[in-house]
C-alpha cells in the first residue's frame, strides 16, 4: 500500500468518526460505565502554581476529575449540544405548565418549628402514647399543608421551585421516634415533622426519657430491648442509654437518695427505732457478684438504709456477702439513731452476731420474722411430737402454726403495713434528671470510676488460671441454656 492509498483510508477514517459524533446520546455519555479518570485541564494555569504543587506532601491531591463519555470510542463533542440561556441553567426544576385559572398571590404561611424541651415541666407528666406508622400515614395523606407550592429556592440563581401539590409523604424511624417528611416531585422538602420534642442538641425527649426510666424502675436495658424488638418498635442506642445513666442518672438518684434519707434520719434521731431489714444477691448460688442490704423504719415504711456489697470486697466469699452488710448497716444506723431493734430473717450468722458480742452488749435485740417465726415453730412442734409418749402433737401442729400465724396477721400495726407503696417521688425524681440534662454541656463517652470503686480492685488467685484449652476439654458450658431460661422468664 502506497503512502496515497494510505493518506485516503486515514482521511476516510476521520469523515466517519466526525459522522458518528455528531450524534449525541446523553444516557450514553452520562453513563458511569463510560467515564474514566483523567487530569484537570492544565490551561489558565501559571507555571508558578504548577511549580507550587508539590506532589511530595502527603497531602498533595492531584488535579484528577471525572470525564463523561471519556470510555467511548467516539469522544462526544461538547460543540454540537445546544445553547442555553441562564433561565435555563437550573437543572433540579422540571418545567411546569403554568394554570390555566390565575392564582392570587398569597403570602406563604410558616411551618411550626419542631418543639422543644427548653424545661422540665415541657415534658414531665406529659402522656405519651403507641403509634403505628400505617395510622400516621393515613392520617398525612387527609392532611394538607397551607402551601400553594414548593418553598424551596435555589441559592445561586434564586430560582423558586414550581413544584405544587399533592407532595409525597415518607416515615423513617429514628429511635423511639417517627419523622415524617414532605417532598415534592423533585425531591425538595417542604416540612419535616417529628413524633417527638427534641432537647438540647437534638436528642429526642423520648429516647432520654425511656433511658432514664428504665433506670428508676428497676428494669434492665436487655429485656426492654427485647420486649421492643417483639413489638417492632424503635429502641433507644444502647451506647445512648448507658452514657445518659451514667452522666445524668446514677449520679442524680444518689443526690436524691442522700438528701431523702437526711431527711428521715433526722426525723428519727429523738425516738426508738425499729428497723427491718433484708439483703438480697444478684443471682442465685455461690456465683453472687453483689449483695444488696435494705432496711426499713417499722413505724414510717421508710427506707433508711442501702448499702451494697461486692463480691470482691469480702475476699470473693460470696457466702459472708449478706453478714458484711449486715454489718456495715448496724453500725452505720447505731451512729444516726438510737436503735433498739432489729428483724431480719432467720440468718445463722447474722444470728449468731446478734447473740454475742458488741451487739448483745449494746441490748439490741434481735428478733424474726413472722414468716420465719412460723416456719421454726412448725419444725420445733414436730420434732417435739416424735419424742415417745407426745404423737399427739402432730395433730395440733396445723392449728397451732395458723394460729402463731393469725395472731401476727391481726396485730395493731397491720393495717399500716398492707399500706401499698407510693411512687409520688417519682415524678420530682425525674424533674431532677432532666434539669441536669437541660442544664449539662453533654455527655462524655468516657466512663469514669471513683478511687474507691471496687471495679479497680481484685485478689490475685493463688494459683495460675487454667488454660483455654484445659477448660474446653473438662467443662461443659450451661450458658445457652442460662439464656433461655433468663430470656423465658
Amino acid at each position: 500500500m502506497d503512502a496515497s492509498e494510505v493518506l485516503e483510508e486515514s482521511l476516510q477514517n476521520m469523515s466517519i468518526q466526525d459522522a458518528e459524533t455528531q450524534v449525541m446520546n446523553e444516557q450514553e455519555i452520562n453513563d458511569l460505565m463510560n467515564s474514566v479518570i483523567d487530569w484537570g485541564d492544565s490551561e489558565g494555569v501559571s507555571n508558578e502554581e504548577i511549580e507550587a504543587d508539590d506532589s511530595e506532601d502527603e497531602d498533595y491531591v492531584p488535579r484528577i476529575c471525572i470525564r463523561l463519555g471519556g470510555a467511548l470510542q467516539a469522544p462526544p463533542c461538547i460543540d454540537n449540544l445546544p445553547v442555553i440561556d441562564a433561565s435555563e441553567t437550573v437543572h433540579d426544576i422540571p418545567d411546569v405548565e403554568p394554570p390555566s385559572v390565575t392564582l392570587p398571590t398569597l403570602q406563604q404561611p410558616g411551618f411550626p418549628d419542631t418543639l422543644e424541651v427548653m424545661t422540665e415541666d415541657d415534658l414531665i407528666g406529659k402522656r405519651a402514647s403507641i403509634t403505628y406508622e400505617d395510622c400516621l400515614r393515613q392520617l398525612a395523606t387527609l392532611l394538607v399543608l397551607p402551601v400553594q407550592k414548593c418553598p424551596y429556592t435555589c441559592d445561586v440563581s434564586k430560582m423558586e421551585c414550581q413544584c405544587r401539590p399533592p407532595f409525597e409523604v415518607s416515615i423513617t424511624r429514628r429511635g423511639t421516634a417517627s419523622i415524617m417528611e414532605w417532598t415534592c416531585l423533585v425531591g425538595h422538602t417542604v416540612w419535616r415533622w417529628s413524633s417527638q420534642p427534641t432537647l438540647r442538641y437534638g436528642m429526642l425527649a423520648g429516647d432520654f426519657m425511656l433511658a432514664s426510666n428504665i433506670l428508676l424502675s428497676g428494669s434492665n436495658y436487655a429485656k426492654v430491648s427485647l420486649l421492643f424488638q417483639f413489638m417492632n418498635m424503635g429502641m433507644v442506642d444502647r451506647s445512648s442509654f448507658f452514657t445518659i445513666q451514667d452522666t445524668y442518672g446514677v449520679d442524680t438518684v444518689k443526690e436524691f437518695w442522700e438528701e431523702r434519707r437526711a431527711e428521715a434520719i433526722n426525723r428519727l434521731k429523738d425516738r426508738d427505732v425499729v428497723i427491718v431489714a433484708d439483703g438480697i444477691m444478684d443471682s442465685p448460688g455461690h456465683c453472687a457478684q453483689y449483695c444488696t442490704y435494705t432496711a426499713m423504719e417499722n413505724e414510717s415504711r421508710e427506707i433508711i438504709s442501702v448499702i451494697t456489697v461486692d463480691k470482691r470486697e469480702t475476699g470473693r466469699n460470696s457466702v459472708i456477702m449478706e453478714r458484711e452488710a449486715f454489718v456495715r448497716t448496724v453500725d452505720t444506723l447505731l451512729n444516726e439513731v438510737k436503735l433498739v431493734e432489729v428483724c431480719t430473717d432467720a440468718h445463722v450468722q447474722i444470728s449468731a452476731l446478734m447473740n454475742k458480742g458488741k451487739y448483745k452488749d449494746l441490748g439490741l435485740q434481735h428478733s424474726l420474722d413472722m414468716w420465719h417465726g412460723a416456719k421454726n415453730l412448725a419444725k420445733r412442734i414436730h420434732a417435739a411430737s416424735q419424742v415417745k409418749g407426745q404423737s399427739s402433737l402432730s395433730s395440733w401442729l396445723k392449728d397451732i402454726v395458723n394460729h402463731f400465724w393469725w395472731c401476727c396477721k391481726t396485730a395493731d400495726s397491720y393495717q399500716e403495713f398492707l399500706t401499698s407503696k407510693t411512687y409520688g417521688y417519682i415524678p420530682e425524681l425525674q424533674a431532677m434528671i432532666l434539669q441536669k440534662r437541660l442544664a449539662g454541656k453533654g455527655m462524655p463517652r468516657r466512663r469514669t470510676l471513683r478511687p474507691d470503686d471496687p471495679r479497680r480492685y481484685g485478689p490475685l488467685p493463688p494459683v495460675p488460671a487454667p488454660t483455654i484449652e484445659e477448660l474446653l476439654h473438662t467443662q461443659v458450658r450451661r450458658g445457652l441454656v442460662s439464656t433461655f431460661q433468663t430470656k423465658d422468664l
